[in-house]
């Protein structure tokens, strides 16, 4: 039996977020995807795991919709593995993830994958130079017909149906300008789609190399998957892990590691980290009213990770040129954890180039 402790310590350990020093060639969350959103994203999770983002530049790192129709850090080098690695699985796979927008299509006789290619010819001839989503937008809703659109309230205009928007982008050979809001699209200098990802890209391997040991639904639930499709990838090379009383599965190649994994380090993770995305929730929280603090329907805070354990979450509060942190801590923390807590704020605050107000700990 594996208890949550060696799971927590075997993920802390497998995404580094325990090491001083590292680059990206050799960031293992990369080959998953860094998900950037919100002012503490992508290159915050990369710096928490010892990379140095002050020397990085666009023709290192390149950020992609692809997981969830959500925006992500990759290698550049990588990228066309990484087209690859996040295609649907088939074409009953991408209508799951495209949600309603499969519906109208289905209707019209128009397969998933299909549609996403259409949209994704389309998208490619549309942007021939920087240009921002929304006029993306308004010149696919010019183009496409019917089955591909639908009216959105809020905007009072006539819009893509947005998941396939976001999923056809990669298809098209497009890029997301690093730090545009409302987001800029552009093609992928020498673009080619490689014809597999390669066990290193594979999601599926990915996720139990970095968030194991898993089920296939855990797998499913990341990917916005059907579960049977994630069966049918399942790795050969596994080996099964009781925890909890459920029976999981981790790469047969990591099994000394999830028996051996000890984990010290205090880090302020940030709303969206990768090691937060793990879709076995009663193991990163046990406690329901500390999960439903730490993944509320809207404005997720951060959260403390001090030696393997989730103990607390934290939200920042700028002005001016200063951030100022208040840490809700789920059990009483000694002085020292305090002092490790409030230098990570620093760090922190110099990653955003502000000053530190201060550290709150409401207790």
């Amino acid at each position: 039996m594996v208890d949550q402790r060696q799971v927590m310590n075997f993920r802390v350990r497998a995404q580094q977020l325990d090491r001083a020093e590292g680059t990206l060639a050799d960031t293992a969350v990369l080959d998953i995807g860094v998900q950037d959103t919100g002012t503490d994203g992508g290159r915050w999770a990369l710096a928490i795991r010892g990379v140095d983002v002050t020397a990085l530049s666009t023709e290192e790192l390149i950020l992609l919709w692809t997981v969830r129709g959500a925006p992500h850090l990759y290698r550049r080098a990588d990228v066309g593995k990484v087209a690859a690695a996040v295609e649907p699985f088939s074409d009953a796979d991408a209508g799951k993830r495209i949600y309603d927008a499969a519906r109208p299509l289905k209707a019209a006789g128009i397969g998933n994958l299909a549609a996403l290619d259409e949209v994704a010819a389309q998208m490619r001839a549309v942007v021939t130079a920087p240009t921002v989503k929304g006029d993306v937008s308004g010149r696919l809703a010019e183009v496409m017909p019917e089955p591909y659109l639908r009216f959105c309230r809020p905007c009072d205009a006539t819009h893509l149906y947005e998941m396939p928007f976001r999923l056809a982008a990669v298809r098209a050979g497009l890029e997301l300008e690093l730090d545009t809001s409302p987001p800029v699209l552009h093609r992928i200098r020498g673009f080619k789609k490689a014809v597999a990802p390669g066990d290193r890209f594979d999601l599926v391997r990915a996720y139990l190399r970095l968030l194991g040991p898993a089920t296939p639904k855990h797998v499913a639930d990341y990917l916005d998957a059907p579960v049977k499709e994630v069966k049918a990838r399942w790795p050969e090379d596994v080996v099964e892990v009781p925890v909890d009383g459920e029976a999981r599965s981790l790469l047969a190649a990591d099994e000394q590691a999830l028996e051996s994994a000890d984990a010290t380090a205090t880090r302020l993770l940030g709303p969206f980290d990768l090691f937060l995305q793990a879709k076995d929730r009663t193991t990163l929280v046990p406690d329901t009213a500390r999960a439903k603090e730490l993944w509320p329907v809207l404005g997720r805070p951060g959260a403390v990770l001090v030696d393997g354990q989730l103990v607390g979450t934290w939200r920042p509060r700028k002005s001016g040129r200063t951030v100022k942190l208040t840490v809700q801590p789920w059990q009483k923390l000694p002085a020292t954890t305090r002092d490790t807590i409030v230098e990570e704020a620093e760090r922190l605050a110099a990653h955003r180039t502000v000053s530190l107000a201060g550290v709150e700990f409401a207790d």
